[in-house]
């Protein structure tokens, strides 16, 4: 099994974890993905993510670049990090994840009654900043038109 290392083949060592699975290590991961290094650790001290250890350097697998994409996904559509903790803590890949498929449909039911309440509010702020700011053009245009007229 190889280790990947980005721009460090030197680094490159052989490690029996499981059949032909690539680690990753912390760098590499948070660049992959556009997190900090401290997020990575944040998501790893919360039981998010659970690398492999090699000594003190961190080592990503498959499974973690997937949790970490349903981390990140979780947050992008507003979930906590409790809500998406609680949803992939009930995964079984042995069983059928009724349980898991359900909290989540009901979580993000919730989630997008949320976002589209808050696009509701976010549409309103819109239309009244945008009257508020052609009243303001229509003022300055008559405070203007004045003054042209006189410069003549």
């Amino acid at each position: 099994m190889k280790l990947i290392s980005a721009g460090e083949t030197a680094a490159n060592t052989n490690m029996s974890v499981e059949a032909g699975e690539d680690l990753v290590r912390i760098g590499e991961m948070a660049k992959k993905y556009g997190v900090t290094l401290r997020t990575l650790r944040f998501y790893e001290d919360k039981g998010l993510l659970n690398p492999q250890r090699d000594g003190s350097t961190r080592l990503y697998t498959r499974r973690d670049k997937a949790r970490l994409k349903l981390i990140l996904l979780g947050r992008k559509v507003g979930f906590s990090l409790r809500d998406v903790k609680q949803m992939m803590d009930l995964y079984d890949p042995t069983g059928s994840n009724t349980k898991q498929l359900k909290l989540a449909l009901d979580k993000s039911e919730k989630q997008l009654a949320r976002l589209q309440k808050q696009r509701a509010l976010i549409d309103d702020a819109i239309n009244e900043l945008s009257g508020s700011m052609s009243a303001v053009r229509r003022m300055l245009t008559e405070r203007s038109a004045p003054q042209a007229s006189a410069v003549s």
